[in-house]
């Protein structure tokens, strides 16, 4: 058994009971009189002005209570008092340790918990009395826990909740439960200590992790206790006499570190069947398993959004970052929170997914490291987290060693399924679990039995469930040593390619026609499983498997589309249609070549976009795939009519609709007339599209696609539009909606109300417009389809320059163009000039300096400020 090292007894501080005489005493020299109103060392008086004496005073008739700062203001200067009373408190807590010679770092007198107020932990006896020798009770009032040397932070919610689980009545075992390095001893000590006052019969802090043999648990309390008894009498007996018979009220024991003891568990509902004067908190990294048990899980520190960095002020109130910023002052005292720093210390939290000992030991490293270079060497955590205080203990030391604890508990089998469980980036579910990690049969357990230990164990987290299946999570400095114990195994190749069937078959397995709620909910799924998906790509890329990487690549082709993926799918292609083994024609890499195509396309990079989808479409002719050929030559047509070659789209459509009607699949058939029908709209033959579109539909109604028909109606109604038929394209647009609301289609709603707000502003009805925009734009912020809320910001851009509102067009045009660059999908030619055409009457209103001034300012909104000044009405939008 390993050596593990306990709590120093030094830092143990005991308070004894609440006494009410005069004199006091509080150290071996220190007396406070206080109906002389004087604190005298070896009968020496010390000089104490009012404030810092009555401050004294109340800490030490508070003793072992946090006393707030706002309780001290009410008693030192009552609650209306206009004074700077914080400097006051700092100047009276700083002369208290000065007479009382008190170390902040080290304090044996005063705690300074951090925000919040102090704490007097000293012991306090009547002056002249002596120890009583230790007795078969617990000493009446005795709080024995650790004194913190570091503030608390974050975790005030916590605190509370725990509070008011303990001291319900039915209540008698609360166990905190976390990984390693997340808190929960600390945790437990401030509910402790905050519950000084409730437990009259003590408090008494047993610290467990010293102790290898679970049979000597009931003896390690009894010596906390100071209790002393016959040598005939077993310790639980001692123990069970003790707590019976004691007069001196509610009695907690904080058991701490019990996950190494589990098979002590027993002992421990043998104490708590004793009598109702007993309550237990414990510490473990997994649940007791007795009956009564309330778990209280902690969670990591609460995290910046991801999504973006707030001001400075916003950010250094973030739980994680708070703790980061504090113990980095500790290391290297110049440090502050700045906004040259702020985004890297954001990340740096969120990389050590918020667990406190991972934040404490990075800060350390700060003495010899910028937060930049501290940030890129986290690419390797268990490395570079080392150099814990030397006075904690070995487990908290590295985080490699709070690793090394959790995994030496699991027995051979759940070490394996901890080792394999590794390969899930962002998780998986129970199917995905078994088909990986047990993919041969040789797990040696039941795989439900063995997710449930992993757990309770704390190693793993049950996230909720999505689309009512649970899922399970590893936190990625927990995932890291997996990882290594994976390599270490020999098991890594054969667990890796495991994982890249199960993300293959996964992601070909979708049906190519689906209604757009399947759709909508198969890319929520997709999208649970990305960064699976980008292991498994990593992976088959790193060791050069072609065909399945290519396989894989072409199957997220749509997710990458539909939720703008644009530049790493682009990336990812790449690398994969790169490779050695990749240069062969064969039909994988004939779809990965049209999926990049199509990408670039998106991107606005035609020239490149061209030249793969026409490689793209010679593969397919080489293999006689009539469907790669057609779909080739739809996104050749598309291509053109980007670039505004509207004569070259027509040709590559008619060639592409003759294809599709040989292959005879009327819903492509459909699809490719009503393509051809919106180029022909753009060449002004409006009859022509008119039949194209009217064939069209009568293919979606005779196969009752309701989807397809509601789309052909849309077209028809910007056809109705493009010919000056108001009246005709409202009704188009409106029955298409109609089947959209229908259908739930968001996608299909949020276009057909953009189109309908088009028609409103250009007809000069600008609340109608606002109306419809605004309900757009709202959809597609549920959706998060970025090139939907740009257009939507382009549309209110051109309501607000219609209406003589330069300044306010020209900002949020400004903002769809900086969301554009920032996904890669521009406009394309044809609709760049068309919105420069609508822009173009803000011109008068302001000089070039104003314009380009006000169009940079949109630029540099943040989208969420971007998407509130689009929503509110022209009139109340604010100046530049």
């Amino acid at each position: 058994m390993r050596q593990r090292r306990g709590y120093n007894p030094g830092r143990l501080l005991l308070v004894e009971s609440r006494m009410t005489p005069n004199l006091l005493k509080l150290a071996d020299d220190l007396e406070l009189d206080r109906g002389a109103y004087e604190l005298r060392r070896a009968g020496k008086a010390l000089r104490l002005s009012r404030i810092p004496m009555e401050l004294l005073l109340l800490l030490v008739e508070r003793r072992g209570d946090l006393v707030t700062r706002d309780e001290i203001v009410a008693r030192l200067w009552g609650n209306d008092v206009f004074l700077d009373t914080d400097n006051s408190i700092n100047a009276a807590i700083r002369k208290l340790r000065q007479v009382l010679d008190d170390n902040l770092e080290q304090p044996r007198f005063i705690h300074t918990v951090t925000g919040r107020g102090y704490r007097f932990v000293a012991s306090v006896s009547e002056s002249g009395s002596s120890a009583s020798q230790p007795s078969a009770h617990p000493q009446s009032r005795a709080v024995n826990l650790p004194v913190s040397r570091t503030g608390f932070v974050g975790r005030e919610k916590e605190v509370a909740a725990a509070k008011e689980l303990l001291l319900r009545p039915e209540v008698r075992l609360v166990t905190v439960t976390g990984p390693g390095g997340i808190g929960k001893t600390r945790l437990a000590v401030e509910v402790a200590w905050a519950l000084s006052q409730q437990f009259s019969g003590g408090i008494h802090f047993v610290p467990l992790a010293a102790l290898g043999d679970p049979a000597l648990i009931a003896t390690v309390i009894v010596q906390t206790l100071g209790l002393r008894g016959p040598a005939s009498q077993s310790p639980i007996e001692l123990l069970k006499e003790s707590l019976c018979s004691s007069s001196g009220g509610l009695v907690l024991l904080l058991l701490d570190n019990f996950e190494h003891l589990l098979q002590a568990a027993p002992t421990v509902a043998e104490l708590l069947v004793i009598g109702p004067n007993l309550k237990i908190l414990a510490t473990s990294r997994a649940g007791l398993h007795i009956y009564g048990e309330n778990e209280f899980p902690v969670s990591p520190l609460a995290l910046p959004d991801p999504l973006r960095v707030p001001p400075v002020q916003e950010l250094s109130e973030c739980p994680a970052v708070a703790l980061f910023v504090q113990r980095a002052v500790t290391a290297k005292p110049g440090f502050e929170l700045n906004r040259e720093n702020a985004a890297a210390v954001a990340e740096i939290c969120a990389r050590l997914d918020g667990l406190p000992l991972a934040i404490e030991l990075a800060a350390a490293r700060l003495k010899i490291l910028s937060t930049a270079s501290l940030l890129t060497r986290l690419a390797s955590r268990l490395q570079i987290l080392t150099g814990g205080a030397r006075d904690l203990p070995q487990r908290q030391q590295t985080l490699r060693a709070a690793m090394d604890w959790s995994y030496d508990l699991l027995n051979p089998a759940e070490q394996k399924l901890f080792r394999r469980l590794s390969v899930f980036v962002g998780g998986c579910n129970l199917e995905s679990a078994e088909a990986v990690c047990d993919t041969k049969a040789d797990l040696d357990l039941d795989l439900l039995d063995g997710m449930a230990s992993m757990v309770d164990k704390s190693l793993v987290l049950h996230a909720p469930p999505a689309s009512g299946e649970a899922r399970f999570v590893m936190l990625e400095t927990i995932r890291e040593y997996a990882l290594e114990k994976l390599e270490v195994s020999g098991e890594a190749s054969a667990t890796r390619r495991a994982h890249a069937a199960y993300c293959l078959v996964l992601a070909e397995e979708s049906p190519s026609e689906q209604a757009e709620a399947q759709a909508g909910g198969q890319m929520d799924r997709f999208a649970a499983e990305y960064g699976n998906f980008r292991g498994a790509l990593e992976w088959l890329t790193d060791t050069g498997d072609a065909e399945w990487g290519l396989r894989l690549g072409a199957a997220l082709f749509r997710f990458w589309e539909r939720r703008e993926y644009l530049t790493e799918g682009r990336a990812r292609l790449g690398k994969l249609l790169n490779l050695p083994r990749a240069v062969t024609p064969t039909k994988f890499r004939a779809r990965a070549l049209f999926a990049a195509g199509v990408l670039a396309a998106a991107q606005g990079d035609y020239a490149v976009a061209d030249v793969l989808v026409r490689e793209s479409m010679e593969i397919a002719r080489q293999l006689d795939d009539g469907q790669g050929v057609a779909v080739s030559l739809n996104a050749l047509a598309v291509l053109a009519q980007d670039r505004g070659d509207i004569s070259a789209a027509q040709a590559l459509f008619e060639e592409s609709l003759e294809v599709w009607r040989e292959l005879g699949d009327s819903r492509d058939v459909a699809r490719a007339l009503s393509n051809l029908a919106n180029v022909t709209t753009m060449q002004g033959n409006h009859e022509r599209a008119k039949s194209l579109y009217g064939e069209c539909l009568a293919i979606f109604q005779g196969l009752g696609d309701r989807t397809g028909v509601a789309w052909s109606l849309n077209s028809q109604g910007d056809v109705a539009h493009d010919r000056g038929d108001a009246a005709a394209a409202r009704e188009f647009y409106g029955q298409a909606l109609a089947i959209f609301r229908e259908l739930g289609d968001s996608w299909g709603i949020a276009g057909t109300l953009a189109d309908l707000g088009n028609m409103a502003r250009i007809e000069r009805d600008f609340s109608a417009a606002h109306s419809l925009y605004r309900e757009s734009l709202k959809l597609f912020q549920e959706l998060d389809h970025k090139r939907g809320i740009a257009r939507l910001l382009e549309c209110f851009a051109c309501a607000a320059a219609a209406q003589s509102h330069s300044d306010r067009a020209l900002r949020l045009a400004g903002a769809a163009a900086a969301l554009r660059q920032k996904i890669g999908a521009p406009l394309t030619p044809a609709e760049s000039a068309k919105l420069e055409s609508n822009l173009k009457c803000t011109r008068p209103g302001l000089d070039e300096t104003s314009s380009a001034s006000a169009w940079q300012d949109g630029w540099r909104l943040q989208l969420d400020r971007a998407i509130e000044e689009a929503l509110l009405r022209e009139a109340a939008s604010p100046a530049s």
